[in-house]
């Protein structure tokens, strides 16, 4: 399943643009073609391509239609779509309403979405997976090999390689590892970098040369690839010197077809990192051996980690902050999802990169950064009572009540079982000596409630607890004796000392 929302997120803002956001969460099951000469509108749940439309007035019909048969949403040209009237239309009924760009073709849009809803609808199946995109990918390096009559690569916009051309064989060492590595080398990404390269693709859609370079490297025809204003990648040739004005107009004719692919490719991952996110959470929240989920965990034993980042990050940030962090150390499948907002790791017990003495390393040299992890979970019905100690955990370290910044059940049980016996009692009804003193101290502006406290703390040596309190200890003594003729205590029984300790906890976590 994916939404609205989610299918335009994934598809991105070269696309499209939300001017009514309607239901978001509404179930996206398939795209249908409206024709303003029929009254169908497809099935409930199915996005509705508005095309065709003559004027505002029949686009508001169309929406009103959708509407009625409970449409998932409605795409319009951008002219349309931003109307007054069809505004208007799209408030009254809250039904999502969604610009496209002109430059688009209603074919392209269909292709894209229907690739993204598959994928959505089976994440794992291969069919429904990036291999098709892939193989196309490769096809167009070939068309836009023969259109310049040199070896050609494709590259995202972090220069990972994601096809190449045949007949790469007379190119130069450079083109050779990065096709070998499927990424261009550091040291030739600094050369670039240095030439202004990379600033030149970001901003520019024009195809440019660049210059033969050190270590053997040729000259390279590049052609920005871009999709409303956003650059996705470039193509790059490996050529012999300046190409003629109609083989740059026809490799940016190509370009335009390209990223229509790296949108999907784009789109089909991030849904297929949604639907992981998702699976993991339903496991995470609560486990049924009657509905198993398929989730893909690294061996046992597990644990949950709960994460804290820097100040300043919502959820979503937060979650693709760990995401990129566990990537660029070596954690190549992050089993990462939010759930109740918080973010969530399940790690093993093992060494290496997604482990838990992994992360909690990761964590020491991450200043910000906090980490708590529950108990083993030997299998997936452990997970919930992990989840649930790791986020326990993590409220007291933010809070400085446990050490961190990362931090096992395990070395903080001793907390935890303060924690959970102060939190369960209620202070509204305080009964008891401590209830006395309390009232004492109010009423006569007294601190015998922090005198009990210290002589509490350090059983048996007056002396540190005088200190404590920045007291002679004689001092301290005699303040005992008043407390002891203002309430009945009896603090040679133990039970009465800790309940007294976990009252002044309870009394002293409220303020």
């Amino acid at each position: 399943m994916i939404s609205s929302s989610d299918l335009i997120v994934a598809v991105g803002p070269a696309l499209f643009e939300v001017v009514v956001p309607g239901k978001g969460d509404s179930e996206v099951r398939d795209v249908f073609l409206a024709d303003p000469q029929e009254p169908a509108t497809g099935q409930p749940g199915d996005l509705v391509l508005g095309l065709g439309l003559r004027d505002a007035e029949d686009a508001v019909e169309l929406v009103e239609r959708c509407a009625a048969g409970s449409a998932s949403g409605v795409v319009l040209r951008t002219a349309l779509a931003h109307e007054p009237t069809v505004v208007a239309a799209a408030d009254r009924e809250v039904m999502t309403l969604v610009a496209l760009q002109p430059s688009v073709t209603w074919a392209h849009v269909v292709w894209l979405l229907r690739g993204v809803l598959d994928r959505a609808a089976a994440p794992d199946s291969p069919a429904a997976g990036d291999a098709g995109v892939h193989q196309e990918l490769f096809a167009l390096a070939d068309a836009a090999a023969a259109i310049v009559d040199a070896p050609v690569t494709i590259e995202d916009n972090q220069s990972r390689v994601l096809a190449y051309s045949s007949g790469q064989d007379f190119t130069d060492p450079t083109r050779v590892s990065t096709i070998v590595g499927r990424r261009v080398p550091p040291e030739v990404i600094a050369h670039f970098r240095a030439r202004g390269i990379f600033r030149r693709l970001a901003r520019s859609s024009e195809p440019f040369l660049v210059p033969d370079g050190p270590n053997g490297i040729r000259p390279r025809l590049v052609v920005p690839v871009r999709a409303g204003g956003e650059w996705l990648g470039s193509i790059w040739a490996v050529v012999d010197g300046p190409v003629s004005e109609a083989v740059t107009t026809e490799l940016s004719n190509a370009a335009s077809v390209l990223a229509l692919h790296l949108l999907r490719l784009r789109a089909q991952a991030d849904v297929a990192r949604r639907s992981a996110i998702d699976r993991l959470r339903t496991v995470l929240r609560q486990f049924s051996p009657d509905n198993p989920v398929d989730v893909r965990l690294p061996r046992q034993p597990w644990r949950v980690v709960a994460l804290g980042s820097p100040d300043g990050y919502d959820v979503p940030q937060q979650l693709d902050l760990w995401e990129s962090t566990g990537r660029r150390h070596g954690w190549s499948e992050p089993q990462l999802a939010d759930l109740d907002g918080t973010v969530l790791a399940v790690v093993t017990d093992a060494d290496g990169p997604g482990s838990w003495n992994w992360l909690q390393k990761l964590v020491l040299e991450s200043p910000g950064t906090y980490a708590a992890a529950g108990g083993p979970a030997r299998g997936p019905a452990d997970l919930p009572s992990s989840r649930a100690e790791a986020v326990e955990l993590l409220g007291l370290v933010r809070r400085g009540v446990a050490p961190g910044p990362a931090l096992r059940v395990e070395q903080a049980w001793h907390v935890l079982t303060v924690h959970r016996a102060v939190t369960s009692l209620d202070t509204t009804k305080m009964d008891g000596p401590l209830a006395t003193l309390l009232r004492h101290d109010i009423e006569h502006d007294t601190g015998y409630v922090e005198t009990l406290q210290a002589w509490l703390d350090f059983p048996g040596q007056p002396q540190r607890a005088a200190r404590e309190l920045h007291l002679h200890t004689n001092t301290l003594r005699h303040r005992m004796k008043r407390i002891g003729e203002i309430a009945e205590l009896d603090l040679s029984d133990p039970r009465e000392r800790l309940a007294l300790q976990l009252q002044i906890a309870a009394v002293r976590t409220e303020h």
